[in-house]
């Protein structure tokens, strides 16, 4: 459940002479950008993010349907996925209310050790790859607390430091400017500079919006399933309006989440992976600068 920390100290400039003359000279010029607190809760997160998805579809295969309500229809959920036999040959699909999609190969049928298996997800997606209820609720169990705990950590530091107000907080100025911000990420133009000091008005609303959202409303779904949970908090059913529901706001959340970091994994690749990852690991960024012309 964790970001990034925009700090505004002094960078470490480094000037690269052997630039020869007649070309443009860049300044590496590095900034703290992340702190202990942050570096260490984003790889936790991205730990227990891998082992939750993974754990929850071996979870989801043993009922691969969505319901809404209290209680659940085997017979016409609203979505599911399986696997029948067309023209005498087994066949998976996707169901989203009367529409069906042809899925083989990979959801309703897949292979596992060689051999065609009928399950919503394939082997190579659930943890473990058998079909192992118990095993998967057991992983999910322990990664999910896990998460939680990673998450406060997070969440106590980030409102104790300001971070959030700062770095997640559009300013007026970026508000106004939120149009060519949309324009420059649909192009790929990615800042440097001074404009790469903080965060632009899109990763910060992007950032809330998954911290302060997408994360707490995929916890709760989660609680909301169980029923020691509901026996202590029984509002949640209420807010809801039934584990089924629950179940599936936390499915879809789920893979709201895996949508946010398959595009963040491919910003981070366009737009730097050795810069990012530098950040990531030892907090320092390299913001950029051009100096001109050299001779």
């Amino acid at each position: 459940m964790s970001s990034a920390e925009t700090e505004l100290d002094d960078p470490v400039v480094a000037n690269d002479d052997a630039v020869p003359k007649g070309k443009e000279q860049r300044l590496v010029t590095l900034l703290k950008r992340h702190s202990v607190v942050v570096r260490v809760t984003h790889w936790i997160t991205v730990l227990c993010l891998t082992m939750l998805l993974m754990s929850g579809l071996q979870i989801f295969n043993a009922r691969p349907q969505l319901d809404f309500g209290i209680k659940t229809d085997f017979d016409h959920p609203p979505v599911a996925i399986d696997s029948d036999k067309v023209d005498g040959r087994a066949r998976g699909y996707v169901r989203i209310g009367e529409h069906r999609f042809d899925t083989t190969g990979v959801l309703g049928l897949s292979t596992f050790e060689g051999k065609p298996a009928e399950r919503a997800f394939p082997s190579w997606a659930t943890l473990p790859g058998e079909q192992d209820l118990g095993t998967g609720r057991a992983i999910h169990f322990v990664f999910a607390w896990l998460f939680v705990a990673n998450g406060l950590v997070y969440l106590v530091w980030g409102f104790a430091t300001r971070h959030f107000r700062r770095d997640f907080l559009p300013s007026r100025t970026q508000w106004r400017h939120i149009g060519g911000e949309i324009l420059d990420h649909a192009r790929l133009r990615f800042p440097q500079g001074e404009k790469a000091r903080q965060y632009n008005a899109i990763q910060k609303i992007t950032y809330f919006s998954v911290v302060f959202v997408l994360l707490p409303l995929l916890v709760v779904a989660g609680w909301t399933m169980s029923p020691g949970l509901d026996a202590a908090f029984p509002f949640l059913l209420h807010v809801f309006g039934g584990r089924q529901t629950a179940r599936s706001v936390h499915f879809l959340a789920a893979f709201g989440v895996v949508l946010f970091v398959v595009v963040h994994v491919a910003l981070v690749l366009l737009s730097g992976l050795f810069n990012n990852m530098r950040s990531m690991v030892t907090g320092w960024y390299d913001i950029g600068q051009e100096r001109g012309t050299h001779g």
